[in-house]
């Protein structure tokens, strides 16, 4: 058998009182476990929140694994392209332009990889949604959200190689080929 109070004081505080008032409608019961309802909502909820918990962190390293790898490619495409950049650059292009050059090539790849995403999880929201309660299959806030992080960390990732890119001494480049 449970009883439940509300009331604005912690259930600490009202434990005596409780225990005299039970008490006294019969004395051969047990009174234990006096908590607040939100220390029951807490533990009934703890596993949920941690499973949320958990699936933060794998999203944060799957996000810190992409961005290395679009790093690690946009790095070893400007190493295959050092004499083309070297050729560009010694032919006059600017180091504006290959810059321009190399990050669109990234922000490109990342693009057409956010939106297959997009595509892919529109067509699974309205599956993942039957399976939670109260989320609703698109919400607009996530979908702008996620590809913009996600566009933002691109970026930041071919940030460096293309600036690298712009440093391609035409000389060295062509000399080591």
């Amino acid at each position: 058998m449970s009883v439940v109070a509300r009331t604005p004081l912690p259930a600490s505080l009202l434990e005596s009182q409780i225990r005299s008032e039970i008490q006294t409608v019969d004395p051969g019961l047990p009174v234990f476990n006096v908590r607040s309802m939100t220390d029951v909502m807490d533990v009934s909820l703890a596993p949920r929140r941690f499973s949320a918990e958990l699936v933060g962190v794998f999203a944060a390293v799957a996000m810190l694994l992409s961005s290395i790898g679009i790093y690690g490619l946009l790095a070893y495409m400007v190493g295959q392209r050092s004499r083309e950049i070297g050729i560009r650059v010694a032919l006059g292009a600017q180091r504006s332009d290959i810059f321009k050059l190399i990050l669109g090539k990234g922000l490109l790849l990342a693009g057409a990889g956010i939106s297959i995403g997009l595509v892919l999880a529109s067509a699974a929201a309205p599956m993942i949604a039957t399976l939670l309660y109260g989320v609703h299959a698109i919400d607009v806030t996530v979908f702008a959200t996620v590809p913009l992080v996600l566009m933002i960390v691109a970026f930041l990732a071919t940030y460096i190689p293309a600036r690298r890119a712009t440093t391609v001494d035409p000389l060295i480049a062509l000399h080591e080929s």
